[in-house]
């Protein structure tokens, strides 16, 4: 029978709700994630007695939104620093002198059975299959798989135990030659070095702090390992069912906006909405592709999905980290410091980068604010000054500063803005016809204003993009989908001409050929070609260049329809250029606005919007 103790367990109650609150005040935009991670662990942390086998919780999202972070923070809520062991697996040779799980956990002296945390982080790298979908060759920490099947992994054998006893042997016959020869011998029985004490604790799993196993000498150190020798109990695995596992990586199959370019111009709610979609399936489903499936089993249910900051997040993030300088600022120098929502814009336009999540927002303040307040520091102290207002000038690009009424002005072009400015004026131009006739036949075809429109972004080379929302993919939308991306490359040729159309289409034309064939050889939608023409294993391939003519008479005849739209909306397509070339970026009201004037009606729907038919309607005419 368990012995239960109520008042330990209503200890650990509050100390897991005051991890809850510390965690939350820490971490911005994860509550979410804070307060199901707590959820799952409750019995682990309050009645680890009564497991049979670990707790394993997964972590996944992009990099930067705090992961492994939030495992740190939360061993440090729990006091669990001298049980937590962080571990990178690696199928790669040479980047660690360890080979097994159970030796890192002996490395961090965690092989026994009482409660611990082991965080196997950047999991995605210890892939098993290739792209290809071939196994990967392993041979370094496979017993990772048996600690997550049946918590158990084995301890030292006999032969270690031999290896060790060898050593100490050989050097106390070496110190018995010697006397025997009448040379003198220092301390024929010191006491254990350091690390040989940290050695001893971890091969025989002593309870003994280091310390006290230093005070040890050689010879108490052999009889130790001969009476372990005789015990069946160091042979025995250990059984980790008190473990908590926290498994945590980067799944870029699930999380596929991870590798959008332009990333500094995308709105961050955009970002946000689309990896909220993202599902248990979608991560097992990215799993499946890096791992067998009876290991992919073996990591449980318990996914914790991180979605993308929100813009609120990163705005809320930058005023915390702004608010920090300002209270270190006076602590420190005794300067009061106030600093205006012009300094908060410029560091939000220059440093977030949704996909990347809150590094370069860290990096930016420090560069746009912290390195140059340090020259307004050096003059308020030599000065006596003890009052400090700054600002940012937008049009004139300056840091303007008041110190007690001595002005000092810096100028300063955001590394970020400084790339949007640079793009030429024709190239602008260029941009904006392209990305509005995609945006024209968008709305034409969907009846939507596009989340985003933009013709300058972040960029060495001149770009822009036209940001859709969720679309249900079918026969009919498949087709308007191909006419978008058509569109961008049409609508240079009737505004600029067919010799003075840009190479820009280059992506689009390869969305168009891809979506064309799996109309045809994947979905069957071409009533010509019914079989399947997309499977490449043997002996099930087919000879897919039948349908390669029909496909090109497809986009063909697509290319045909998709000008018409757009000389149909030829006014709609000038207009449109004209003020995207002029703003840079256009909101989707700014958008439906002129597609009204034209006589298009383009709905506002919000990013997390799908775009699918009424199929439960049909269904129950």
């Amino acid at each position: 029978m368990i012995q239960i103790d109520p008042q330990a367990i209503e200890q650990k109650k509050k100390t897991l709700e005051q991890a809850r609150i510390t965690l939350k005040e820490h971490f911005i935009g994860i509550d979410g994630i804070i307060d199901n991670l707590l959820d799952y662990i409750q019995v682990w942390y309050l009645l680890p007695e009564i497991l049979t086998r670990p707790m394993i919780v997964n972590l996944w999202g992009m990099t930067g939104v705090g992961k492994t972070d939030l495992i740190r923070k939360l061993v440090k809520c729990l006091d669990f620093q001298d049980r937590f062991a962080e571990i990178e697996l690696s199928n790669i040779d040479g980047t660690s002198w360890m080979s097994s799980v159970a030796q890192a956990l002996g490395d961090q002296n965690i092989q026994d059975e009482n409660p611990s945390i082991v965080l196997f982080d950047e999991i995605q790298r210890f892939n098993t299959i290739d792209g290809d979908g071939n196994p990967v060759g392993q041979t370094k920490f496979m017993d990772f798989w048996e600690l997550l099947s049946d918590g158990k992994l084995s301890k030292k054998s006999k032969d270690d135990l031999d290896y060790y006893l060898y050593n100490y042997l050989s050097k106390k016959k070496d110190n018995d030659k010697r006397k025997m020869k009448g040379e003198e011998v220092e301390d024929d029985n010191p006491l254990l070095q350091l690390w040989e004490a940290r050695e001893l604790k971890k091969v025989l799993s002593l309870d003994n702090t280091v310390d006290e196993i230093t005070e040890m000498t050689e010879s108490h150190a052999i009889e130790l390992i001969k009476q372990t020798k005789s015990k069946k109990k160091i042979y025995e695995p250990v059984n980790y069912a008190k473990m908590l596992i926290i498994i945590s990586g980067n799944l870029d199959e699930a999380f596929y906006m991870a590798g959008e370019t332009s990333e500094a111009d995308v709105d961050a709610d955009i970002f946000h909405a689309f990896t909220q979609k993202i599902t248990l399936v979608d991560v097992k489903n990215s799993l499946n592709r890096k791992f067998r499936p009876e290991q992919v089993a073996r990591f449980g249910n318990i996914h914790l999905i991180y979605t993308s900051l929100r813009k609120e997040n990163f705005e809320k993030l930058i005023e915390k980290d702004i608010e920090r300088i300002i209270k270190s600022t006076k602590d420190n120098l005794d300067i009061t410091l106030k600093v205006d929502a012009s300094i908060n814009r410029l560091i939000y336009r220059n440093g977030v980068f949704p996909v990347q999540g809150v590094r370069p927002v860290f990096s930016s303040i420090g560069d746009i604010l912290e390195a140059n307040l340090s020259k307004l520091l050096y003059d308020a102290i030599m000065n006596n000054i003890k009052n400090i207002d700054i600002k940012y000038d937008e049009k004139l690009q300056k840091i303007v500063a008041d110190l007690s009424g001595k002005a000092i002005e810096i100028p300063y072009t955001g590394r970020i803005d400084k790339i949007r400015e640079s793009n030429q004026k024709d190239s602008i131009a260029n941009i904006s016809v392209h990305e509005c006739g995609h945006a024209v036949a968008y709305m034409a075809l969907m009846g939507l204003a596009p989340l985003q429109l933009k013709s300058k972004v972040a960029s060495s080379y001149a770009g822009g993009f036209t940001f859709p929302h969720q679309i249900h993919e079918t026969r009919e939308n498949l087709v308007k989908k191909i006419k978008i991306y058509l569109a961008g490359g049409l609508a240079e040729e009737l505004v600029f001409g067919k010799d003075r159309a840009s190479v820009g289409r280059s992506h689009d034309r390869e969305q168009v050929t891809q979506i064309a064939l799996e109309y045809v050889r994947k979905y069957g939608f071409d009533d010509n070609y019914q079989a399947n023409y997309a499977m490449d294993l043997y002996p099930f391939t087919m000879n897919k260049h039948i349908t390669d003519l029909d496909t090109e008479k497809m986009i063909s005849r697509l290319v045909s329809e998709t000008k018409e739209i757009l000389t149909k909306n030829i006014g709609l397509l000038k207009s449109l250029s004209l003020q995207l070339a002029s703003k840079g970026t256009m909101t989707p009201q700014e958008v439906s606005d002129v597609a009204k004037e034209h006589g298009i009606n383009a709905e506002i729907k919000e990013e997390g919007f799908l775009l699918i038919a009424n199929y439960d309607d049909n269904m129950r005419k």
